[in-house]
């Protein structure tokens, strides 16, 4: 099973950008697609963004569409979240996810997660 460890998380004012990345470990990375969920204080766990195994497909949550980009680099095992004009109601803790994909498809529902990172709290201020 992968491992999945976020990281680039932190303060930053409303309209500022941060650059969450995800380093993936004991599984080739390719066999995967990649999700990012993020769960607010006193709220659900909810989709934001997902890459499929190579990269050429993407899917993101209404909410974040336009503001955040995902990425994926196979050869360094790493995913990336760019998040731009962030808002304090972007303020959440991210989490990274892995499915073992058969296919180069998208998986958007907690329900088909294999593996989870143990999240980076990401604070957006007013």
């Amino acid at each position: 099973q992968v491992q999945l460890v976020e990281s680039g998380g932190g303060l930053v004012q409303a309209g500022g950008s941060l650059r969450l990345s995800c380093q993936a470990s004991g599984r080739t990375l390719s066999d995967y697609a990649m999700d990012w969920f993020r769960q607010a204080p006193g709220k659900e766990r909810e989709f934001v963004a997902a890459i499929s195994r190579s990269g050429g497909i993407t899917h993101y949550a209404s909410s974040v569409k336009g503001r955040f980009t995902i990425s994926r680099d196979n050869a360094k095992s790493t995913v990336y979240l760019q998040m731009n004009s962030l808002k304090p109601e972007d303020t959440a803790v991210y989490y990274c996810a892995a499915v073992l994909a058969n296919f180069d498809s998208i998986y958007t529902s907690p329900a088909a997660i294999d593996s989870w990172g143990k999240g980076t709290l990401v604070t957006v201020s007013s």
